[in-house]
């Protein structure tokens, strides 16, 4: 019998994650599925706020396991995503014992796996669980270029090399999601190693069922009604930024929480911030542009 967390296929997947509380549709399915069958990294872009980020964290959980996340930033190196040496601790254990130490014993006890900080990639390689982790490599473009040939050499061996200790090897392969808004374009050689999944806004129809399911105690009605609105925002062509689910979902519980169950203009003014993150695209919603997204005279 096939233990719970095993994954031999698309519905299985889609049944997992739905456990999760992730409404996925089959392409999604497909890709998680392929990715852990055939042992690919899976690169996931799209709009931000639409779910990337979250299907490394169900994917976890539905696999039983460790996430691991590196978050990418402007300016990130290699010792941020490898390792570093405890600096600290090895300069107090050397004070401390080179009095009763020779000086090439005490360098080969501080430069040993006690004193190393490991980071995510080469937390991934030596976790220790019954389950290979799942490493999230989180918003890869708005990191410098030349991580992603660091990151090219680590998913090709799944292997790193610390001077003075060795080579060291995965104990088990990772699941590898990395995901990116598309700020910036990647490079081929990252998009070949990978397998490719791009995730755009959802239906009306997928938004009212992620609704439902992440917000407890939402009316199908009043989720419709939500839904519906936040289509409307996002088709509007000269937005800056458009709302993603996280939005839709953020702006739900605030009405929720405020006891509303139905869309009325005051109180769609009063939250507007949930739904509208720009500047700019507020001062167009208060320029007349709220009367005609609601349907109003």
């Amino acid at each position: 019998m096939a233990k719970k967390t095993d994954m031999d296929g698309v519905d299985a997947v889609l049944e997992r994650f739905e456990g999760q509380q992730y409404i996925a549709d089959r392409s999604i399915g497909m890709a998680v599925f392929l990715a852990v069958r055939m042992g690919k990294p899976l690169l996931v872009e799209g709009e931000p706020g639409c779910g990337k980020t979250e299907i490394a964290r169900t994917l976890a959980a539905a696999l039983e396991t460790e996430l691991i996340r590196l978050q990418c930033y402007e300016g990130l190196d290699a010792d941020s995503t490898l390792y570093e040496w405890n600096h600290p601790k090895q300069l107090l254990t050397i004070r401390i014992e080179e009095a009763r130490k020779d000086t090439k014993a005490l360098e080969r006890e501080i430069f040993s796996e006690e004193f190393l900080l490991k980071r995510p990639l080469l937390q991934a390689l030596t976790h220790d669980g019954p389950r290979a982790p799942v490493l999230l490599i989180d918003e890869i473009d708005r990191a410098d270029e030349e991580l992603e040939g660091l990151l090219l050499e680590f998913l090709s061996d799944f292997q790193i090399t610390i001077p003075e200790l060795g080579t060291i090897r995965a104990k088990r392969v990772p699941h590898v999601v990395i995901t990116s808004n598309r700020t910036r374009e990647l490079s081929d050689a990252l998009k070949r190693r990978c397998l490719y999944l791009y995730i755009g806004f959802p239906s009306r129809e997928k938004e009212v069922a992620i609704l439902r399911v992440k917000v407890p105690g939402l009316g199908e009605q009043f989720a419709e009604e939500i839904a519906g609105f936040v289509q409307r925002v996002r088709a509007e062509d000269d937005f800056v930024k458009r709302p993603g689910i996280s939005e839709t979902l953020e702006w739900a519980s605030a009405l929720m929480t405020l006891g509303t169950t139905k869309l009325d203009r005051d109180i769609v003014e009063q939250t507007l911030g949930f739904v509208v993150k720009d500047a700019q695209d507020l001062q167009t919603m208060q320029s007349g542009r709220l009367d005609a997204l609601l349907g109003s005279p």
